[in-house]
């Protein structure tokens, strides 16, 4: 990754984490009183998540209408655009988990920087997690490879 690539990952990655935070989407309990359609709802994230909404749809309109990213000679989309059961079921997992805790990886992450005793133990889970379903999906694709030992 050149240098350039690194100081706007850096820079994205920072105006992200500000957002999360003016947002308040680092604050579990904001997040769960969102997700709570019957108890004390608030509302206020719908906005955060349609402008989220609007930025992403011009963006990828803007950035996919060049020939190249401007830091990598390709553009790294999915292969697949099938839903799947893998798919369902990381979607599924991923709103228990967001609906139990009151994090999602990225304010998750944001949190570390303003010293969030709950983030200093979800996010070493959550790599872990990912890390465990890295190492399974290598570890299918190297049996799939393997010479059947049937006669």
């Amino acid at each position: 990754m050149s240098e350039r690539a690194r100081v706007a990952a850096l820079l994205a990655g920072t105006v992200f984490g500000a957002g999360l935070s003016i947002a308040r989407m680092t604050d579990p309990r904001k997040v769960l009183n969102f997700l709570d359609l019957t108890g004390h709802w608030d509302g206020s994230l719908l906005f955060v998540l349609g402008g989220a909404v609007v930025v992403a749809f011009a963006g990828y309109r803007i950035v996919l209408g060049r020939a190249t990213p401007l830091f990598d000679d390709r553009f790294h989309l999915p292969a697949s655009t099938s839903i799947d059961a893998a798919l369902i079921g990381g979607a599924v997992l991923f709103g228990i988990g967001w609906g139990l805790a009151g994090y999602c990886p990225g304010p998750a992450i944001a949190s570390l920087g303003l010293h969030d005793p709950e983030a200093a133990w979800f996010v070493p889970a959550l790599a872990v997690g990912a890390l465990t379903h890295r190492w399974r999906e290598r570890r299918r694709g190297e049996a799939s490879r393997e010479p059947s030992s049937s006669p």
